[in-house]
Parts: structure tokens; C-alpha cells; sequence
């Protein structure tokens, strides 16, 4: 049977997935005792009420103890003092690189320390499923073990709360503000912050200020991908964001058909005049597969990612078939990566995931082919 001594060990070294250090680092652990019968007491201490992690923590202890073969675990959680939260949170602040270049001030991201890729999700116009992407692409790199974050940047028309399942509002604590986190995923969006009722009628400065704040003032820990959901088109967060991350790259989401294609082919080379670059074009809604035949009907036509690819000089990662899954997994806040893992259109998200994975932090896109006037 374990020891109190290695139940302790094993719990201190679980991390906590928002502050990035194990508990035994943010001295977290106040409890982890085995009784002569067997049965495991834990008790953790978390920042403050309400910690989005709290239930992962929980059910990291559980599985921790388990592990070592004990069966009866109870899990408590404790409010840690203020002299242990200011030290936590001092620990979190260690890993956050300084902000780099560009035209805004502390943005982590751009720091040449950072080992972040970022990356802009863009569409010429409303409909093409720009959301759903970065929602499953997202899912579908946490799923394979990478550290992800996604901001949703569309101000007027967010969707990633309801997509990601994600609800509650962002935690702060000592100059500290957490994301929220689903499916394994930091995610952050005006949506948190306002009343779902309302719209949100913003203009330019307020718009610009939004996004630096998400950027600067979020601790979004260390991260190996944070994935941008623009809104559709160009405009003022387009430009804003190109300035704030002169870095980022660009997946540009369109459908097959010629109409959608030449609106993202403007979108395109309008955020490219910003600075961005693009790292590929994914064509969503490629061909619906008739279940009962296996037929494919491309009911949107044929041919638009490719010709995008082709006009913009970069590559075409992947066609998405139709999927009413797809639909159904954002309106139920289960992206279809997660829910129905082996369906055509997660196996071909899956693969534009690798394919970024692989492509890692180096990952520097191609400058579209345009002269500035």
C-alpha cells in the first residue's frame, strides 16, 4: 500500500494547468495522507473561490492516488492565504516572457523568448464555418498533447463561447486574469464579459483596446499554438491585430465555391497588407458524402481552396466534407474532433493539426504577392 510520503510526492507533482507550475511549486498541497484503512485524504489549496481549474485538479488527484492503489480517495479543496496566493502568483509571472516588438506595448507573444505560434483564422465572408474550424482545430491540437489558447477576436459577432461549451466569467486575482478553459483549451472572448442578450456596439479605439487587453492582460500562460478567430472580411480588428502580432500567420477558410473564393482572396490580400502572412488556405464544406450511397455531391461546386491557394502562393492544407455533426457539435459546445473522432470531416481537421504540429513554432508562413503602394 502507498505511503502518506508518496501520495504527497505524486500529488505535489501534478500541474496546475493554468498557472503552469506542479501544486508542490505553488505550495497547493496541504494535505495528502494515507489511513491505516486504505483510504486517501487530499487537500488542495487553490487561489481563490470559484478557480476555473478546480475540477481538473480534483480529478487529477483522484487519478493520481488511484494510481498508486488506493481506491477511496476523497478530495478536498482549501482557499490558499494571501501570502501563499501573492507567492503563486509571483511563480506564474516567472514564465511569462516580456512583450517583444510591434506596436503595442507587453504582448508576450511577440518577445523572442516566446515559443508561441500564433495563428490568425480568417475568411472573406460570414457562413463558411470560419468558427467551427478554429474551434475543432483547436480541440484537435490539445487532443494531441499540445498546450492551446484561443482568442476569440470577433468583438461584434463572438460564437466561440457556445462552440467551446465554455461559460462563466474569467477569474482575477492580484493582477492576474485567468481564461476560462474547455476540452483542454484556454479560451477567451467578449462573450465572458458582456450580456449575451445585448450586442456589442463598438468602434475603432474601443475595438483596438479590447483585442490589446486580451493580448496583454490575460495570463495565458505558456502556450504552444493561440489560434485567432477573426471576424469575416477586413476592417478595424484585422489591422489592429497585424499590429499587435506582426508575427502571426493566417489560415484563410473558404468554401468551394468561386464566389466565396474571390471574397477571401480580397480578405486575404487585405490583412497581407498589414504585415501578416499566410500559412494556407483550408476549404471548408468541400463535398457532402451521401450516407446511404457513399456518393459525393459537391453541392457548393468545385475547385475554390485550390484556386485560393494558388492566387495567394501558399498551400492547401485541407477540404472539410459537409457534416450536419459539425453544426450540431458547436451548438452543443462538443466540437466533432471530440465527439465523433472517426468521422470524415475530424479525420481531415486532424491532419491540418499535424500538419501544424509538425511545422511547430518555426512555422513562418509565405508573404503573399503583393507590392505596398
Amino acid at each position: 500500500m502507498a505511503t502518506s510520503a508518496a501520495l504527497h510526492e505524486a500529488i505535489a507533482a501534478i500541474t496546475d494547468p493554468l498557472l503552469d507550475h506542479t501544486l508542490g511549486e505553488l505550495d497547493a498541497v496541504a494535505v495528502a495522507e494515507v489511513a491505516e484503512d486504505g483510504t486517501a485524504q487530499v487537500t488542495l489549496r487553490v487561489p481563490v473561490p470559484g478557480y476555473p481549474a478546480e475540477h481538473e485538479l480534483r480529478a487529477s488527484a483522484e487519478e493520481t492516488a488511484r494510481g498508486l492503489g488506493l481506491e477511496e480517495v476523497a478530495v478536498d479543496l482549501g482557499i490558499m492565504s494571501d501570502e501563499q496566493r501573492q507567492a503563486a502568483v509571483a511563480k506564474a509571472k516567472e514564465k511569462r516572457p516580456s512583450g517583444g516588438q510591434g506596436e503595442e506595448g507587453d504582448i508576450p507573444f511577440n518577445s523572442v523568448e516566446s515559443t508561441t505560434k500564433v495563428i490568425a483564422i480568417a475568411s472573406g465572408k460570414g457562413g463558411v464555418g470560419k468558427s467551427s474550424i478554429t474551434t475543432n482545430l483547436a480541440c484537435a491540437l490539445a487532443d494531441e498533447g499540445h498546450r492551446v489558447g484561443i482568442m476569440d477576436a470577433d468583438i461584434w459577432g463572438y460564437s466561440i463561447p457556445r462552440m467551446m461549451g465554455a461559460t462563466g466569467k474569467p477569474v482575477a486575482f492580484d493582477d492576474l486574469v485567468l481564461p476560462l478553459r474547455a476540452h483542454g483549451v484556454r479560451v477567451i472572448s467578449i462573450g465572458f464579459f458582456v450580456d449575451s442578450e445585448r450586442p456589442v456596439i463598438w468602434r475603432g479605439p474601443m475595438l483596438h483596446r479590447a483585442l490589446q487587453q486580451f493580448l496583454s492582460d490575460i495570463h495565458w500562460g505558456e502556450l504552444d499554438f493561440l489560434l485567432c478567430d477573426l471576424p469575416p472580411g477586413t476592417g478595424d480588428i484585422a489591422i489592429s491585430l497585424a499590429g499587435m502580432l506582426p508575427n502571426a500567420d493566417m489560415l484563410v477558410v473558404t468554401t468551394p465555391q468561386p464566389a466565396a473564393q474571390r471574397v477571401a482572396l480580397r480578405a486575404g490580400q487585405t490583412t497581407a497588407q498589414t504585415g501578416m502572412k499566410v500559412a494556407g488556405v483550408i476549404e471548408n464544406m468541400s463535398v457532402f458524402v451521401a450516407p446511404d450511397t457513399g456518393h459525393e455531391y459537391a453541392i457548393f461546386g468545385e475547385g475554390g481552396g485550390a484556386q485560393l491557394a494558388e492566387d495567394l502562393g501558399t498551400d492547401l492544407l485541407g477540404a472539410i466534407p459537409i457534416d450536419p455533426r459539425l453544426r450540431e457539435g458547436a451548438d452543443d459546445g462538443r466540437p466533432l474532433v471530440l465527439g465523433e473522432p472517426e468521422a470524415p470531416a475530424s479525420q481531415a481537421v486532424r491532419d491540418i493539426a499535424q500538419h501544424l504540429a509538425q511545422q511547430g513554432p518555426s512555422l513562418v508562413g509565405k508573404s503573399l504577392p503583393l507590392q505596398m503602394g
